[in-house]
């Protein structure tokens, strides 16, 4: 999506460590009217599919699966990262490893919003190594609900979640893909 990558281009920021920086606009200061774009798309790539949930994780996912719920029309759900007194009932349960904060979360859903008979689309700001991404799909797979794909913000497309979670037969749609970043020179390189 070329407006997408026009935005990253311009305010991204290629740090050490294979990071894309992109805060000013995606997760840490949001741009609603971006993020609206990102879930026209969706809706237009999963145009015709049944979708009756939205998925995601806290807490970058949360704005764009907000975002895409309003244009899908139907609830978004978001696992938690830690249990609360606020969540009771029976609880799907996941671990899943952060890249970015270089932990392992206990990653929850309560089974009253996610269950079997329910078509669910995971939204999601990034996908590098596919850790967040293969445990919302585990949570689906548990609930008995069907996947009917994912949509992603950003895909490193060097590093290896996108053909592992492709490889499983998931379909995966990507708004853009980065190929390549180079630290030194800050360029980044989309795939086509």
């Amino acid at each position: 999506m070329k407006l997408l990558e026009d935005r990253i281009r311009r305010d991204g920021v290629v740090k050490a460590g294979g990071v894309l920086k992109v805060d000013s606009f995606l997760n840490h200061q949001l741009d609603p009217a971006l993020f609206m774009e990102l879930a026209k798309e969706w809706k237009r790539l999963y145009e015709g599919t049944e979708i009756n949930k939205i998925l995601t994780i806290e807490a970058s996912g949360i704005a764009l699966a907000t975002a895409a719920g309003l244009e899908f029309g139907v609830p978004v759900v978001f696992a938690k990262k830690a249990q609360s007194i606020n969540l009771d009932g029976e609880m799907l349960t996941t671990k899943i490893r952060s890249f970015t904060h270089g932990r392992v979360y206990d990653v929850i859903v309560s089974k009253k919003y996610l269950k079997p008979g329910d078509r669910v689309l995971i939204i999601d700001d990034f996908l590098a190594n596919g850790a967040a991404l293969e445990g919302l799909i585990s949570l689906v797979e548990s609930s008995g609900a069907a996947l009917t794909g994912v949509g992603i913000a950003i895909e490193k497309g060097f590093q290896p979640g996108g053909a592992l979670i492709r490889s499983r037969g998931v379909r995966v749609e990507s708004l853009a893909i980065v190929e390549s970043m180079d630290e030194n020179t800050g360029e980044i390189i989309f795939r086509n």
